[in-house]
């Protein structure tokens, strides 16, 4: 007799997934030029289009595009027997001030795995460190209140001030030859909620353009003694989100990325969990990417144990993963990773069949 889970019950990252929120590529907007820009825009050379663009819509053909990849996307996870729910539409392109800062518009319901983590039954809106996103979750907003209304525990972080003390003055992102460094000051919690992976009873999150060391603290703080919060070392120049660079991807299998993991935590190593190192992407230097590097190749999604949504064309991965004991499903995705990020970025998983255990 098959088990009825909770409407909101996610423990890991690999549990038979049954229902997923998609975000949505509609009323998208050039993300406004902020203290946060220049920490996590990986090519220099775009930054002065964040200057003249930002708070306008991206280019009808690049929206169109993206849309054609999101819907393949969704076609896929349908198929697969998935429920999927997508965001509302709030006004993106009205501008809206705080007493400590002001913006020229919002960004859109891309990404909302930046903006909800989902642990167990509980949904919690993240303390985002982007002032742009600060509304981001009013897209949410009603899937959380009928989540709620069904037994879910739905709550916010600390909402963040996002004033100047929150941000490092006159920051310059790290070199490849330097020590890592990021942004953010301690002057309160931040975190998005992609900074953090679930593995069971254990949580691995990685400070970023986008989480300090005070949101970390605030997660295991909030989660208790159930949970043990990890802090991963990572080095990346331009940091942000844990899912491109670290992804326990099922019992005893983690993904790294080879150029920002110096050093796998001991609890993988103790428990003899085998590191897989993510291959070379094979996205052409050709593709525009405003936001986030080559390395959404291994932005995956995992649909259970084996099953694993991959961006088409990303044939090095693809191969391993066949080698790895895995099944690839392949989707169009390079479009909708121009401007905003990969498979697992443009989701967020509500229900898996599974219950809470560790893996150590």
């Amino acid at each position: 007799m098959k088990k009825n889970y909770p409407i909101v019950n996610t423990h890991n990252e690999w549990d038979p997934l049954e229902e997923i929120i998609v975000g949505t590529v509609e009323g998208a907007t050039i993300p406004p030029w902020e203290p946060v820009t220049p920490a996590v825009v990986h090519h220099e050379y775009l930054l002065d289009f964040y200057r003249q663009n930002g708070g306008k819509p991206w280019a009808q053909e690049m929206l169109d595009a993206a849309q054609k990849d999101i819907d393949e996307f969704v076609h896929i996870l349908e198929a697969e027997g998935i429920t999927v729910r997508r965001p509302s539409i709030y006004d993106i392109s009205k501008p809206f001030s705080t007493p400590d800062f002001e913006s020229q518009s919002s960004v859109g319901a891309l990404m909302p795995r930046d903006v909800l983590l989902v642990i167990g039954d509980q949904i919690i809106e993240a303390p985002m460190g982007w002032r742009s996103r600060y509304h981001e979750n009013y897209a949410y907003k009603d899937l959380c209140k009928e989540y709620s209304q069904q037994g879910a525990r739905w709550m916010s972080a600390p909402r963040p001030q996002l004033s100047d003390a929150s941000f490092e003055a006159n920051f310059i992102p790290p070199t490849e030859d330097e020590p890592m460094r990021t942004i953010l000051t301690e002057y309160e919690p931040l975190f998005d909620a992609a900074d953090a992976i679930k593995c069971g009873k254990d949580i691995f999150v990685a400070q970023s353009s986008c989480c300090n060391r005070s949101g970390i603290d605030w997660i295991q703080q909030h989660l208790g003694d159930e949970y043990r919060v990890h802090e991963v070392e990572v080095f990346d120049t331009h940091p942000m989100h844990i899912d491109a660079t670290f992804y326990p991807l099922a019992p005893g299998k983690l993904l790294i990325n080879p150029e920002r993991i110096k050093k796998v935590p001991e609890i993988f190593k103790n428990s003899g969990w085998d590191i897989l190192v993510c291959p070379e992407p094979n996205m052409p230097d050709s593709h525009p990417m405003y936001t986030c590097s080559k390395w959404l190749n291994m932005n995956v999604l995992m649909l259970d144990e084996e099953r694993v949504i991959v961006s088409k064309g990303e044939d090095n991965l693809i191969k391993a993963f066949k080698d790895w004991g895995f099944k690839p499903i392949e989707c169009n995705f390079y479009n909708f990773e121009s401007i905003a990020g990969g498979l697992h970025c443009a989701t967020v998983d509500i229900r898996r069949r599974g219950e809470l255990q560790s893996y150590f």
